[in-house]
């Protein structure tokens, strides 16, 4: 069976790897960050294409904005959600 070129490459990030980016995200609410910026306030390296796959999905969750200024926390949590 012949496998497709694009998926051969493609690395999965984990659980723990987006919830870190989340979590950093979420830290610099109201900044824009740009990549190497945001690679650069990670604890940990993450592969260049990993990140852009997290960031796919984050943006796809309208969790964060991507612009030409960078990428910037989006997701408000609902009042009604939030413990007080």
């Amino acid at each position: 069976m012949k496998k497709e070129s694009s998926s051969k490459n493609l690395h999965s990030p984990t659980l723990n790897t987006i919830m870190m980016v989340e979590a950093v995200l979420e830290d610099a609410e109201g900044d824009y960050l740009s990549i190497p910026a945001l690679k650069k306030k990670l604890p940990k390296q993450v592969n260049h294409n990993t990140l852009m796959q997290i960031l796919a999905y984050l943006e796809e969750s309208n969790k964060i904005s991507v612009s030409l200024k960078g990428v910037t926390w989006a997701h408000k949590l609902s009042s009604k959600l939030r413990r007080t």
